[in-house]
């Protein structure tokens, strides 16, 4: 079929809409750890039943110590703090401007992988990111008193979000040298990805579990239990995200070719936009609309170039 690979992209990109909202609603119901211990436990729960099916074990094979050890510490940056940080984010500032500030985390890979992998920084890419940075400068500062500059959003939700941003960029790049230790011969290489986030969901589990139960106990996990609509989003939210979202971006480049695949799933900030209305009355303006455009465009650059 002429497009397959694009037309999944674009799928991507609403399925990753819909987990970032179901995310907003869930976290507002049940709370940030809550969500979040449950979604860690659904995921491993969904990934136990795919190797099952798929490979004969419930348990993922191929990786040595050393990438079990990566994708722990991958686990423990992307999704026990970057979660934390943007579900946070997704209470005080709502999930149209926390997609828009994760536009940053490809600028947060790309500097930690010059870090820790050598790879270069192009003038290309120092580009994307000040185009990326133009385009969320555009829709969340506004003109405050003496013609200066002044935030229009909740500064501890900007931070919240630029953390989550940060830790979701640090996770990819600790996720890929976790990912380099599998051994091909024992897995096939579209199921690493998924054995790479069975061990980060394991990481994930337990600090939000330790986090809960210090900051709230176990109450609230045990209500949310007995709470249908709370425990439906979370399904959902976990299915959305780490499965379908997952499961056919990694179809996807296999359609077509990486750079037209990530930037047309990066375009979440721009359909978030009606549907952030819709449900949660979040004003359109023409500096949201340009802005969440420009973030896209530095977003593409990063893989287009």
């Amino acid at each position: 079929m002429t497009y397959l690979g694009e037309l999944i992209s674009i799928g991507v990109a609403f399925s990753w809409t819909a987990t970032a909202l179901l995310s907003e609603a869930g976290s507002k119901r049940l709370g940030n750890l809550t969500l979040n211990v449950l979604r860690m436990a659904l995921a491993l729960f969904f990934s136990i039943v795919m190797f099952w099916v798929v490979m004969g074990s419930p348990l993922p094979s191929g990786g040595s110590a050393e990438a079990y050890g990566w994708m722990l510490l991958s686990g423990l940056v992307g999704y026990v703090i970057g979660d934390f940080c943007l579900f946070q984010c997704y209470i005080i500032i709502g999930s149209r401007y926390g997609q828009l500030f994760m536009t940053l985390a490809p600028l947060a890979a790309a500097w930690m992988a010059w870090i820790t992998l050598g790879q270069e920084m192009t003038a290309m890419s120092i580009a994307a990111m000040l185009i990326t940075l133009t385009g969320i400068g555009l829709s969340v500062l506004g003109r405050g008193e003496h013609h200066k500059l002044s935030l229009r959003l909740p500064l501890n939700g900007v931070l919240y979000a630029i953390g989550a941003a940060v830790c979701q960029g640090v996770g990819l790049v600790l996720s890929k040298i976790g990912m380099d230790h599998y051994d091909t011969t024992a897995i096939p290489a579209w199921l690493i990805p998924f054995s790479a986030n069975f061990f980060r969901c394991i990481a994930g589990i337990i600090g939000f579990t330790l986090l809960l139960y210090v900051r709230e106990g176990f109450t609230p996990l045990r209500e949310a239990l007995h709470d249908g609509k709370g425990m439906t989003m979370a399904v959902a939210t976990t299915i959305f995200g780490p499965f379908v979202g997952v499961g056919f971006s990694l179809m996807a480049v296999q359609y077509t070719s990486a750079g037209i695949a990530s930037t047309l799933m990066a375009l979440t900030p721009i359909i978030i936009i009606l549907p952030s209305y819709w449900l949660f009355h979040q004003p359109i303006t023409w500096r949201a609309v340009v802005g969440a455009v420009l973030s896209v465009i530095g977003v593409s650059l990063f893989f287009l170039h």
